[in-house]
């Protein structure tokens, strides 16, 4: 716009035929106000004029509409003219250019036609001030294709006006092909006819395109207050990702270098460039005796200053501009050697990191170091001189520095003859007739010769030359071999492996099963008598034969020989030999190093001999569990834990014994306190689930309101007063071993619904569950009624009762087997004695009156029966007295004096009474002596005897 007015300007000045070579530039003085550029402008009829300073340079530009919007926005008319020109430094920059082009093309116009411009002159006027707006539009343009960011604006119809080179990576689209077109013909979610619309500025928005996620920043673009367009700058979101993700790197960076700061045992020091303290670790507070707040944030003059160092690396450092290593003394007294490390950026200083280490601790590794490789030197020389070969070693120039017993026993020398004496003398003088050694140092690398030795012995000589960093030679070993002695090994070896061909082929000729061998080409190298019985070839048959031509002769139908060599694996194929016999046949190739097959060794099995072994296996087998089961019966007749006499009851063991091997539910019967506890302990410690939990719960004890929680679990909140972590059931804790359910004719008519799902499904579903819980657990049920007639009376399901009668137990009450009653007896006369430690016995009286009374109780009432006597009695013989008075169901003390019995023991009884009735009155014995008429003595004799204690 400003090139425009500019020449209109000239023309102006040209139509007027003002001569332009005469014609001084016309300018505004930057001290006029706005009534004197208005005058002036008008005087001389211009659009505008530029405004210069005192100096006459150039510093703005003036326009009518400049003084018009000044006029109309009421400024004073003294306002000074350079608070209302335009002062933008391209503007003036091109202002600039445009006159001085006007100058020289009047320099070089050719005035003709009474100095009136031609249209030629208008042209080539024009075609200059073309040239200017293309060298600064290419400017611009630089610009733009500078930005590494894709630019486009467009104008108020959404036509693209700008597209920098950023945005022609972007689409693939050039500028040319993009310039004039509708934004969405290129990027169809650009939405910039948004923001031409609704002059609106969005910042980081995110749009897709190209396949790429990019954040768009959009703006409208104003003239003289007006939307003339919109720009979008966008900014590709993955290098974004991908500088977050280094600083993401460096904050783990950092971090580990903190971690490796703070856990240097070492003490670590850093400065800034300038020696202000950044930080230091606890090393180096453990080792120089200060602390960090001491030190950060000072500079390591002012601490040196002040004493709290006596020395600084830092600063020597810093000085010097290398790394420097000093010792200095600590406040804790240790000497500490430091070393300080400058590192720079640009050649400029900006960290001095210091490693601080106790001298004192690394002279005490130094020496435990020294004490180590003492130890190593001993047992380098202990293996020196025990080693069987020979050993010598000389330095780099062949100087004899040692040898070993191993060497003199071989080669017949002494060290005396040749250490510190040179190689290449020794040889001369005889005493070796060559040297490995000096061949080893002439060639610069390991050698082996053999030499005859003076004890007649060939010897074996390996030198290998040991080099310094710099390829010097500092040392030669040489090893120093009989090989008269390896020859007598090599022999011995040859007569082992003889030996070992030899027990190959015994055990070759006498397996069992055929063995036949090819080489690599299927060509029969041996097979052994197995394989003739079970094929029905013989040897002369196959040997030397291909198995190829084996097959096409029929002797044999296929061969699995062939087969392996051909899918170059182990290959078990079925055939029919001659004899008719059905053979397993396993070919299997073996291979060279390099994977070349050379042998295929075929074992052949006569499967019928296999079956019949495979049946009398299964026959021992069925023997072997029968007798685990007869061991196991045995085991519990003789336990202590178990009590088995009667016939019935063995059976009834063997039974239980067998049904612990399976999973199926057992229903155990029997009156209260038969044992059926102890059955179902039998059935879970006999089973397969024995490492597995085992529940017991009681049906009968839980209250009804309880029982179901307690089985089958709950979820948390399921009811009021219910654990927030909710609650696994008995069911769930038994999972994998065996629960077993007493008395279940006491559960719930609708809990029996639920375990007989949990039978036939083993899932249950805990209370306030939804999804079905599995388990894996073995049901054993005890109950003391008879659950066929609560079938009948509709008091327990019949469906569950014959679930749970999958293998029903009866156990007998106790007086049906009389006979254990005495066993009983003594097993837990003796368990208690053992407990109670006390020596107590039943009279026979007494057991005659156990095998009469009918034990509603069973075994439970008699071991109850039976502590209670062991424990209450007085006395170690427990007779009828001491039944009579604890238990009201056997006879009286009165009834007994009616019986017939031994006089002994009656006077023993009745001596008895006599004293437990005296002592129950007197508190002594003299005066139970006197009651009785006998003397003291004998009252303390007879209280002693039948266990009688005085009352207190």
């Amino acid at each position: 716009m400003v090139m425009v007015r500019l020449v209109r300007v000239r023309r102006v000045m040209i139509m007027n035929n003002i001569e332009l070579s005469n014609t001084s530039p016309t300018f505004i003085e930057s001290g006029f106000t706005v009534i004197d550029a208005s005058r002036f402008i008008l005087k001389h009829s211009l659009e505008g004029a530029q405004v210069i300073d005192t100096g006459g340079h150039v510093i703005g530009l003036l326009t009518r509409a400049h003084l018009l919007e000044a006029i109309a926005e009421g400024l004073p008319l003294e306002t000074n003219v350079m608070e209302i020109m335009s002062d933008n430094p391209e503007t003036i920059n091109f202002i600039n250019d445009l006159q001085h082009e006007l100058e020289e093309y009047e320099k070089n116009l050719a005035v003709i036609d009474e100095r009136r411009l031609t249209k030629s002159d208008e042209n080539s006027l024009i075609c200059r001030f073309a040239r200017i707006f293309q060298s600064s539009q290419k400017q611009w343009n630089a610009c733009l294709n500078a930005i590494y960011n894709p630019v486009i604006t467009v104008d108020d119809k959404g036509n693209i006006q700008v597209f920098n080179k950023a945005a022609e990576r972007l689409s693939g689209i050039s500028f040319q092909e993009a310039y004039g077109r509708n934004i969405n013909e290129v990027f169809d979610n650009a939405k910039l006819a948004d923001i031409i619309t609704s002059g609106r500025t969005e910042a980081t928005q995110k749009i897709e395109a190209v396949g790429k996620t990019f954040l768009s920043n959009r703006s409208p673009i104003y003239v003289d207050g007006k939307i003339v367009g919109a720009v979008s700058i966008l900014q590709d979101t993955s290098e974004l990702e991908s500088i977050l993700e280094e600083l993401a790197n460096t904050k783990k960076l950092n971090q580990q270098l903190d971690a490796i700061i703070d856990s240097s045992f070492d003490g670590l020091y850093i400065t800034d460039g300038e020696g202000n303290t950044l930080r230091l670790n606890q090393g180096f507070e453990r080792i120089m005796g200060i602390t960090a707040a001491e030190c950060i944030g000072r500079n390591m003059q002012d601490l040196v200053n002040e004493g709290i160092y006596s020395g600084s690396g830092t600063l020597l450092a810093l000085e010097q501009s290398k790394s420097v290593t000093i010792s200095l003394q600590a406040k804790t007294g240790k000497n500490a050697l430091v070393t300080s490390t400058p590192i720079y950026d640009d050649g400029i200083p900006v960290l001095v990191v210091t490693n601080v280490r106790d001298i004192s601790e690394l002279n005490e590794l130094e020496r435990k170091l020294e004490h180590v490789e003492g130890l190593r030197q001993k047992e380098l020389d202990a293996i020196f001189d025990s080693s069987y070969d020979g050993l010598y070693i000389t330095d780099g120039e062949a100087n004899t520095l040692m040898l070993n017993q191993g060497f003199e026993r071989i080669m017949g020398v002494t060290a005396g003859e040749c250490i510190g004496r040179n190689m290449r003398d020794l040889v001369k003088e005889g005493i070796y007739s060559r040297s490995g050694t000096l061949v080893a140092l002439e060639q610069g690398k390991s050698v082996t010769i053999s030499l005859q030795a003076k004890t007649g012995k060939n010897a074996l000589v390996t030198s290998t030359p040991i080099f310094d960093d710099n390829g010097i030679p500092i040392l030669v070993v040489t090893n120093v071999r009989d090989i008269s002695e390896l020859i007598e090994l090599e022999r011995k070896l040859e007569r082992v492996e003889g030996l070992r061909q030899k027990e190959l082929d015994a055990i070759f000729d006498s397996s069992y099963d055929g063995l036949y061998i090819t080489d690599g080409e299927a060509n029969t190298l041996m097979l052994n008598q197995g394989f003739e019985r079970i094929m029905g070839v013989t040897a002369a048959e196959c040997i030397g034969r291909n198995m190829q031509d084996l097959v096409k002769e029929g002797i044999y139908s296929r061969s699995g020989t062939l087969l392996a060599l051909e899918q170059n694996k182990s290959m078990t194929i079925t055939l029919q030999s001659k004899t008719g016999k059905n053979a397993l046949v396993t070919s299997t190739p073996i291979y060279d190093d390099d994977g070349i097959p050379v042998l295929v060794v075929t074992n052949v099995r006569d499967i019928s001999e296999l079956n019949e072994l495979q049946e009398k296996l299964e026959q021992l087998e069925g023997l072997s569990r029968l007798y685990q089961e007869e061991l196991q019966n045995l085991k519990l007749l003789n336990s202590k834990k178990c009590v088995i006499h009667s016939p019935k009851m063995q059976e009834l063991m063997k039974m239980v014994v067998h049904l612990a091997s399976v999973d199926s539910t057992v229903l155990i019967q029997g009156e209260s306190g038969v044992g059926k506890e102890l059955i179902a302990d039998i059935l879970y410690s006999n089973s397969n689930r024995k490492a597995g939990p085992f529940i017991k719960i009681n049906c009968g004890a839980i209250p009804h309101s309880l029982i179901e929680s307690e089985l089958f679990g709950y979820e948390p909140g399921a009811f009021t007063g219910a654990s927030k972590k909710g609650k696994a059931g008995m069911f769930e804790l038994a999972s994998g071993g065996m629960i077993f359910l007493d008395e279940i004719g006491d559960l719930p008519l609708d809990l029996q619904v639920k375990l007989l799902r949990v039978i036939q499904e083993m899932e249950l579903t805990r209370i306030g569950a939804t999804e079905p819980t599995k388990i894996d657990v073995r049901i054993v049920t005890g109950t003391n009624r008879n659950l066929h007639e609560m079938v009948a009376k509709h008091l327990f399901r019949n469906d569950l009762y014959y679930r749970l009668n999958v293998v029903p137990i009866f156990i007998p009450p106790l007086r049906e087997r009389r006979d254990e009653i005495p066993v009983f007896s003594k097993h837990f006369l003796e368990n208690f004695n053992n407990k109670y430690n006390m020596k107590k016995e039943l009279s026979s009286y007494v057991l005659q009156r156990f095998m009469t009374y009918d034990w509603p109780g069973n075994v439970r009432e008699l071991e109850n029966l039976i502590e209670r006597l062991v424990v209450t009695t007085m006395h170690d013989s427990i007779d009828l007295y001491d039944l009579a008075s604890w238990s009201n169901v056997f006879q009286t003390p009165a009834d007994l004096e009616s019986e017939i019995i031994p006089l002994q023991s009656a006077l023993e009884n009745t001596e008895r009474k006599l004293l437990q009735n005296a002592f129950s009155v007197h508190n002594s014995t003299y005066a139970v002596a006197r009651a009785l008429g006998i003397s003291q003595p004998t009252v303390v004799r007879k209280a002693a005897k039948y266990g009688i204690v005085r009352s207190s």
